[in-house]
């Protein structure tokens, strides 16, 4: 019978195992839980989330708080819809799109090395950052609606349903399919992209967070450098149309690529995306009246809802039924052809949507 692990072992030492076969069951050194006195109990009951969360759950109280309150990016889109002409538009929602992707590449690195000092580190940064954006927009940045274009509050307006009363008109309900495609296609990203990685090319966390972060640059590059020279050329219309065939071919590549090579080749194409979310917000945005700009960016941002709730499950669903021994069709790439045949389906939305009237022919 093999040794049994002792209570004065070396912190140092290698942990005892014994003879099970079973590797997770193998014992360890056993030593006493740290003695806390009732002083240092006493405010981990009392812990706001995130930050200073005792438990998982409060993590999950702390998500619902900031879903309650995710009206910031709605909010910037309808102030740049407010101070920036119709037909620059375009190129101001490509501006930010760039700031998101900046933040898409900083944000990551910034909480790896800040949780590598303190776990919780990262959530008091996050938190400290967002108070200064409030405290900002509070006090420096000026109002950008004229009070003739304001419009009365109404809860019937100021809800998930009722914003998107506002997208039925006609020819902003097509315009709205197209980013809604869009936006449940992207969550096959979100959801398959680190375990599709890991499955087909055994991907350490560096490449993934490495292939992660030149998404996120290349969306800056597009968004703050090409977005409005583009929609210039060859018109929103145009860019929307780029951007949808580039997202399939590239979400074809990331199916099709045994090697990672032709994956790590897909992520420019994959971005040229950034043409399209911004044209299509400009096409809606001029559809509406100035007093609607903030009831249409929050209805926008139902749609990335609905695809939240829609892309999670369904991505992982098919991705779990294109691997392994039960798998349907043995092709692990299936999430992202699926995400190109909705950005195919987008594409005919969207020339159908955005096709000029014969009167101004």
């Amino acid at each position: 019978m093999p040794p049994a692990c002792s209570a004065s072992s070396e912190p140092s030492s290698p942990p005892c195992s014994s003879s099970s076969p079973h590797p997770r069951l193998a014992l360890r050194p056993l030593r006493p839980p740290p003695r806390r006195s009732p002083l240092q109990l006493r405010p981990r009951l009392r812990l706001p989330p995130h930050g200073l969360g005792p438990a998982l759950s409060w993590l999950f109280v702390g998500r619902v708080i900031s879903g309650l309150t995710a009206s910031s990016i709605p909010t910037a889109m309808a102030y740049m819809a407010d101070v920036t002409p119709r037909e620059r538009r375009a190129a101001a929602f490509g501006m930010l799109n760039a700031a998101f992707g900046i933040g898409f590449v900083l944000g990551p690195a910034m909480g790896g090395l800040l949780g590598n000092i303190n776990p919780r580190l990262p959530f008091w940064v996050a938190g400290l950052l967002s108070l200064i954006n409030g405290l900002y927009g509070l006090f420096v940045l000026p109002e950008s609606l004229a009070l003739t274009n304001r419009s009365p509050f109404s809860w019937a307006r100021a809800n998930p349903v009722g914003s998107l009363n506002l997208l039925k008109r006609g020819g902003m309900l097509a315009v709205s399919g197209v980013l809604l495609l869009g936006y449940i296609a992207q969550q096959s990203l979100m959801n398959v992209y680190v375990i599709y990685a890991d499955y087909r090319y055994h991907w350490t966390d560096r490449t993934v967070g490495f292939s992660l972060a030149t998404i996120g640059v290349f969306t800056a590059i597009y968004g703050a450098l090409l977005v409005k020279r583009v929609v210039a050329k060859i018109g929103e219309r145009g860019a929307i149309t780029l951007g949808l065939i580039g997202g399939a071919i590239g979400y074809s590549m990331f199916g099709f690529s045994k090697t990672g090579l032709l994956f790590w080749l897909g992520i420019p194409l994959l971005n040229l995306m950034s043409f399209t979310w911004p044209s299509a917000q400009s096409v809606l945005s001029r559809k509406t009246s100035p007093s609607e700009q903030g009831q249409l960016q929050g209805a926008i941002n139902s749609l990335r809802g609905i695809a939240g709730l829609i892309g999670p499950g369904f991505f992982t669903y098919v991705f779990s039924k294109s691997i392994g021994a039960n798998a349907i069709v043995s092709i692990p790439g299936t999430p992202f052809y699926v995400a190109a045949a909705m950005l195919l389906i987008a594409l005919a939305l969207a020339q159908s949507a955005t096709r000029p009237s014969p009167s101004k022919n």
